[in-house]
């Protein structure tokens, strides 16, 4: 094998994850909407924004923010789980072109799509500590592919934004 190949499979799948992650994937949504339930529905005491923007332009922004989380999501997924394992090589290409999180980016923005639907503040607090969260997250996992992939992905960091997409033309790799 050689050294630049050892070197890159040198982290399994569950290494190249921030520690618990799948924890922190699965409860974060849990208690966020459990949160957002009960001040939403039943005992109302952070979501006085409501009353200035129309429920009507709160559904609008909320169909559209979930749209467009999913379609992230989406291309993330057809570019990234392709195989069992993460690849060996660095992924460049697709919704990657645009930018470097987009299944991390997609998910938050399902959390922004719940809070426009009912602007709940104690939410927004939460959402805040989520976007934390998965900073943390997504630096842990480029420290990895820059020492794994090295100038290549310091590079690719230069060009492609880490969160907020780029729009119009985009550089090839």
């Amino acid at each position: 094998m050689s050294q630049e190949k050892e070197r890159k499979s040198k982290y399994s799948a569950l290494e190249r994850e921030f520690p618990r992650a799948h924890l922190y994937h699965s409860l974060l949504p849990v208690i966020f909407i459990i949160v957002w339930v009960i001040d939403t529905i039943f005992l109302s005491l952070t979501v006085w924004l409501n009353y200035f923007v129309p429920l009507v332009l709160r559904i609008v922004l909320f169909v559209l923010f979930f749209g467009l989380a999913l379609l992230f999501v989406q291309l993330s997924h057809k570019v990234l789980f392709k195989e069992n394992e993460p690849s060996d090589t660095l992924l460049i290409k697709g919704i990657l072109k645009r930018t470097r999180n987009p299944m991390y980016f997609g998910i938050l923005l399902v959390y922004f799509s719940f809070i426009l639907l009912s602007i709940s503040v104690i939410c927004i607090g939460l959402f805040v500590g989520v976007i934390i969260l998965y900073d943390k997250m997504v630096n842990f996992e480029e420290d990895i592919l820059e020492e794994m992939f090295g100038k290549e992905y310091i590079e690719y960091k230069k060009k492609v934004p880490k969160w907020i997409p780029k729009i119009g033309k985009v550089n090839e790799f």
